[in-house]
């Protein structure tokens, strides 16, 4: 047992995970709605997974602000949330392009007696003020991903001061509380390791009992949305997204081997939060600081959602299609700004798929009945526009961390400089 344990645990993640995603596939067509005998083991994955990630971004956050000062990270955040804003807009733009060529939705009418109930969205003001957590322990056990990384900021923030403080006792026991902090970091990692040697089997029980429920009857159906959706993700992921590395000189296909584990997790996942253990693991691979990567990287799993937009932006013009309505130019920018706002705000939510689509169809004036026409499909489309978004995340991550190099470099040259200057 001990050998057989020893020879798993030699073999690569991604042949693992890939071994385990064939496998569900072919049980899940085999065995159809049967194979749903496996689903505990993808929900005990699952749950692993959510159950990490708040300790993993609160103690990861809190010792990321501790090893960088307040101009960095007030630098860095001035980098990544520009980048976050612009890649998401022309995500929704590309989504509404390529849906117009395609046409998904010419041919399909909605069911008559459809009934589709769709959560409150929140306005933009409740988004802003629910990130300040009323009650830190119900945030804490909630999951309230926005209100974790705001408490992780005040408490990170509160103990570099503390480390800084000119009171000795101050400054004790602001070390005191970074090491704990850093202590439980650790802990964290190695639990994660141990879930991670354990997500085969959780990938295996979730595809196939999503295979095996919903076939591919309804694929065949709405074949075209779901093609749209492919091709669009694929033009943001394998051109956009290179296009984008060779802007700030990072080297394109080393750098997406050095994250294909995290792109693997989060389409069998369909979860950027539940993918994010493995996306800070990846974003070390491919070399991209921890300063940045512990910063930007639980922010993007919460707002950076480029999958998604696109999903906003293949579905307003699927919807169109089936109730023959013509967008004109000014519905389209429209859209775009309330699209882009909804795929930033309403990530993290539960239900935001349906929320931030919601939006984007009132704001169009469609029926949103048809978002419950389109989740009959979502189990085959999430995995791509998850796949988007953790690797949207992890490219601006990396896109950052060569500014800051490049600012680190600059600074050191004008040190260098001054040192010359002084000698002589």
């Amino acid at each position: 047992m001990f050998q057989l344990w020893s020879w798993y645990k030699e073999k690569s993640f991604i042949l693992k995970i890939t071994t385990g995603f064939i496998l569900g596939v072919i049980i899940g067509l085999i065995f159809g709605q049967s194979a749903g005998v496996l689903e505990p083991f993808g929900t005990l994955f699952l749950k692993l997974l959510k159950m990490i990630v708040v300790p993993l971004i609160l103690l990861t956050l809190i010792v990321s602000v501790n090893n960088s000062n307040p101009k960095d990270l007030g630098r860095i955040g001035g980098k990544i949330f520009p980048y976050y804003l612009l890649t998401t807009a022309f995500a929704l733009m590309l989504g509404i392009w390529i849906a117009k060529l395609v046409k998904p939705g010419i041919g399909l009418n909605m069911p008559g007696d459809a009934d589709f109930e769709v959560p409150d969205a929140p306005s933009a003001l409740d988004v802003l003020l629910n990130i300040v957590p009323s009650n830190i322990f119900q945030s804490l056990a909630n999951g309230d991903i926005l209100s974790v990384v705001f408490l992780a900021l005040v408490v990170g923030f509160s103990i570099s001061f503390m480390r800084h403080s000119k009171e000795n006792g101050m400054r004790d026991k602001g070390e005191l509380l970074l090491n704990f902090s850093e202590a439980g970091s650790e802990v964290t990692f190695r639990i994660l390791n141990g879930i991670l040697q354990y997500a085969p089997i959780g990938v295996l029980g979730i595809t196939a009992t999503s295979i095996g429920n919903q076939g591919f009857e309804t694929l065949l159906s709405l074949g075209k949305y779901v093609a749209a959706s492919f091709l669009g993700v694929g033009i943001q992921m394998f051109i956009i997204f290179p296009l984008i590395l060779l802007l700030f000189k990072v080297p394109v296909i080393q750098f997406f081997k050095n994250i294909s584990e995290a792109m693997i997790t989060a389409f069998v996942t369909c979860s950027s939060l539940g993918t994010l253990p493995v996306t800070l693991k990846a974003a070390k691979k491919a070399k991209i600081s921890d300063r940045v990567a512990n910063f930007t990287l639980p922010v993007g799993a919460t707002v950076n959602m480029n999958g998604s937009a696109i999903h906003f932006g293949v579905g307003v013009v699927f919807a169109a299609d089936i109730v023959g309505y013509d967008l004109s130019l000014g519905m389209i920018i429209g859209i775009i700004l309330t699209g882009t706002l909804a795929a930033v705000g309403t990530a993290g939510v539960p239900g935001a798929g349906l929320i931030g689509m919601s939006i984007v169809f009132t704001q169009a004036g469609l029926p949103i009945e048809i978002v419950g026409l389109t989740a009959g499909v979502n189990v085959l489309t999430d995995m791509v526009f998850t796949t988007c978004n953790v690797t949207g995340d992890i490219v601006g991550a990396a896109v950052v961390d060569k500014s800051e190099k490049k600012h680190s470099d600059y600074n050191e040259h004008l040190v260098d400089i001054t040192a010359q200057t002084m000698t002589k």
